[in-house]
């Protein structure tokens, strides 16, 4: 990488810093309403803490707690990593919130923290990142974010997930490397036009509007 390369990326990045603090911090305060409804909403679904917290790697390698609107019934035997379409383990509750991705809301306060971007490669579980250690030596290097072209493009993972009996071996067997090929154009690519893209986008997904082709030119 060359100086001025080296220069175009401190840039940026301090840049993307400063947008994240005000975008948060701005979302937070108009979305508080908002975030409140959710959270009586979850606390009548039943017994169980508001915000749901999970282990994730982070920038660095370095591990922090994800929040978000927790969206299943607590039990003893809390089941597979990841979530298909139908999973009783989902509240009604649960089903609406996560049908317009607000039990992801409380991630405004990781990204106020610094523990993520509002655009970056989805953070993972230990467990996947040990997977594919390798390729998450290049992913880390950037804060991991609320959306990125995974995000985009598989907008209907749990649609999927829910159509096969052994969700967690699909996902680690065939989504997730796709996911993380998509993830790696992203850091490679990365400016503030791709940044604003992609959030444009995953609005528009999450309201079903249409959208353009999802590649990252």
């Amino acid at each position: 990488m060359t100086g001025r390369h080296s220069r175009a990326r401190a840039m940026y990045d301090a840049l993307k810093r400063c947008l994240d603090v005000a975008g948060a911090s701005v979302l937070l305060l108009v979305l508080s309403p908002l975030l409140a409804a959710a959270a009586v909403a979850v606390r009548c679904s039943g017994p169980g803490p508001i915000l749901f917290r999970q282990a994730r790697i982070g920038f660095g390698g370095k591990p922090f707690h994800i929040l978000k609107f927790r969206t299943m019934r607590i039990g003893k035997d809390p089941g597979p990593l990841v979530t298909g379409a139908g999973d009783p383990r989902v509240t009604p509750v649960g089903r609406v919130l996560r049908r317009w991705k607000l039990d992801e809301l409380p991630q405004l306060v990781n990204v106020l923290r610094g523990e993520m971007s509002f655009v970056g490669p989805r953070p993972e579980v230990p467990r996947y990142v040990d997977m594919f250690a390798e390729t998450y030596r290049e992913l880390l290097v950037v804060r991991p974010g609320i959306t990125d072209l995974a995000s985009v493009a598989f907008r209907n993972e749990e649609a999927l997930l829910g159509q096969s009996p052994n969700a967690e071996e699909l996902y680690v067997s065939e989504i997730l490397p796709r996911k993380l090929a998509l993830s790696q154009a992203y850091v490679r690519q990365r400016s503030l036009g791709l940044d604003a893209r992609l959030i444009a986008r995953t609005v528009a997904a999450i309201f079903g509007w249409h959208t353009t082709s999802e590649q990252t030119s």
